[in-house]
């Protein structure tokens, strides 16, 4: 329920409404010029200046996730962290209701916030999935996950579509559409995220009773004990530096993929917001499909079969013509195939392969930590190589990049994992 409830911003603030709206507040609408816009006493590219923001906000999420998991082990306060950051993003997706042309502070402002209340949910989030699910049961109730907040994301998406393309029906046009869109999430999240942290137990302290600690050093000292096991499970260490770089290109793509469609191809908001919804329906059976996979074949060879398409689509989307508006569906339609799939078992393997412990949000954090600051390193050189070459399209080519190097390590994961005799991430269950 909790991914059913926070999805809604991933559709509709990362993907479809906002982008296109960011992109009509801060450009001229002509596709054959580059859009300039100043901030903070510089020039950026309009696009170029989005990737910048959301890179700063995914590096305070890198810096601030692991002491605050080690926190919520220690104390036992997972449960509250998680209703904290899903206040702080929910309300920042509705305050994006009062950007406009003239408060560009505001729209990055609160872009920065829904992007940290997200992301640093999601770490204790995720950190519960060994708590409620068997080893068995991982695989299934994480792909459940994905699939439920496609659901979710899609229905609150389509209000939002009769909402900015029908707008004239009901009175209002496109731009308080959009508006109105974000105030929609904002909700959205808060109210069924209520409802399923009303479901979710409060985990115990790691801390034994009585004992009184110093709250920050705590914190830091937990993280250091955690990072000393890391270093001692080789398959575990070389599956963390594979996802770094594979999830590195995944996460790039899909956060920059909606400005480059319509900036880069000329994809019109109406196609564009289309494509995001066939990503959405397929990729629920594609998660499930992906986790199957695993069943026959293993975690890791799966994951492995799935970056190599990635590759894949990196090169198409850098081949397809602008304005090609079918090649742009079939380019979605395959993305979303492996999207949710590869993020739904990447998560149930490092589940897999962790020891049994207490510390979940502690190791948790390390797995996401390494996405948090590839994300940076991604979306950072996506913008600077947009910048230096005027196109975003060598930026996507890029990314060919992240999924190779994150191949080779997840061919030395599973080298280990057979030596390790690790069955469960390398064979069926």
């Amino acid at each position: 329920m909790y991914d059913w409830a926070n999805s809604v911003y991933n559709l509709v603030i990362t993907s479809t409404i906002f982008p296109a709206y960011y992109d009509s507040m801060t450009g001229d609408g002509n596709t054959n010029t580059v859009d300039m816009v100043h901030f903070l006493g510089f020039n950026f590219q309009n696009t170029a200046l989005y990737n910048y923001t959301l890179s700063f906000a995914f590096l305070i999420v890198a810096l601030i996730s692991p002491l605050l998991s080690s926190i919520a082990d220690y104390r036992g306060t997972k449960k509250k962290f998680l209703r904290f950051f899903m206040t702080l993003g929910s309300i920042s997706c509705s305050m994006l209701f009062f950007f406009g042309k003239n408060n560009l502070w505001l729209g990055l402002t609160c872009t920065v916030l829904a992007c940290i209340g997200y992301w640093s949910s999601i770490v204790f989030y995720n950190s519960y999935l060994p708590e409620i699910a068997a080893p068995e049961d991982r695989d299934k109730i994480s792909a459940r996950g994905y699939s439920m907040g496609y659901i979710g994301s899609v229905l609150l998406q389509l209000v939002s579509l009769v909402l900015v393309l029908k707008g004239d029906m009901f009175g209002i046009d496109g731009g308080l559409a959009s508006q109105i869109s974000f105030l929609m999430v904002g909700f959205w999240w808060f109210g069924f995220g209520s409802r399923a942290l009303a479901k979710l137990p409060a985990n115990a302290p790691a801390a034994e009773s009585g004992e009184k600690r110093n709250l920050f050093s705590s914190g830091y000292k937990e993280l250091g004990k955690v990072w000393n096991e890391l270093k001692k499970l080789r398959v575990l260490k070389s599956f963390l530096g594979a996802y770094f770089f594979y999830n590195m290109g995944v996460q790039t793509v899909m956060l920059a993929a909606s400005l480059f469609a319509s900036s880069e191809l000329a994809i019109p908001q109406q196609n564009l917001i289309i494509a995001i919804l066939l990503i959405q329906l397929i990729a629920i059976p594609g998660a499930y499909f992906i986790a199957m996979l695993s069943g026959k074949l293993g975690n890791i060879p799966a994951i492995m079969l799935c970056v190599v398409f990635w590759i894949f689509l990196c090169y198409l989307g850098y081949t397809t013509k602008s304005g090609d508006v079918n090649g742009f569906y079939l380019l979605a339609s395959l993305i979303g195939f492996v999207m949710g799939g590869i993020q739904a078992l990447s998560r149930s393997t490092y589940a897999k392969l962790m020891p049994v412990t207490k510390d979940t949000a502690s190791y948790f954090s390390f797995f996401d930590v390494s996405e948090k600051i590839g994300i940076v390193i991604g979306l950072f050189l996506f913008g600077y190589l947009t910048e230096i070459t005027k196109s975003q399209r060598t930026s996507v080519l890029s990314c060919m990049t992240f999924f190779a190097i994150g191949l080779v390590m997840l061919i030395i994961t599973l080298r280990r994992s057979k030596k390790a005799g690790n069955t469960s991430a390398i064979a069926a269950e």
